[in-house]
């Protein structure tokens, strides 16, 4: 666990200050450059980080897989109900004037709803991805060891 202790270190105080800047990203971006899919990129590189420097077993208990497969539709589901919303309401598919009392204040909830969907939706699909691919070769050799054994027990009771 001591081996590369000085980039554990480093990485320990650098993921907090990426998480916050990816909520920054995600909260300002309905004011100026960013939103959704560039925080969930920086919020997903965050976690692609812990999972290199720390492992991906590591990773996996931090954040489990259920929790990004729960993640993905959510984000989705969050875009389409703001649009579902604006339809009750009287207005168009995604015509964010009337969510509000003020059309000037629904287009801001709506903008930030939708940037929130984005955002979630980004970030547990890149996670996801890399775990699928980061742990693909541990997975299968777990599973040949599985068949292996079985077969093994299998062979030899008969």
């Amino acid at each position: 666990m001591t081996h590369h202790f000085i980039l554990r270190v480093i990485t320990k105080l650098l993921i907090p200050l990426i998480l916050l800047f990816a909520l920054y990203v995600q909260f300002h971006g309905d004011f100026g450059p960013g939103g959704g899919f560039q925080a969930g990129v920086i919020f997903a590189a965050g976690l692609v980080l812990y999972a290199l420097v720390f492992g991906l077993d590591t990773a996996s208990q931090v954040i489990k897989e259920w929790v990004l497969l729960l993640l993905v539709p959510l984000g989705v589901l969050i875009y389409a109900g703001v649009g579902l919303a604006s339809l009750y309401f009287g207005g168009n598919y995604l015509d964010y004037n009337v969510l509000a009392h003020d059309p000037v204040h629904g287009q801001h909830l709506g903008i930030l709803l939708v940037e929130l969907g984005v955002g979630v939706t980004v970030a547990a699909v890149l996670t996801t991805i890399f775990f699928s691919f980061a742990g693909r070769g541990q997975r299968d050799v777990n599973e040949v060891l599985k068949k292996s054994s079985g077969d093994g027990d299998a062979g030899q009771t008969s």
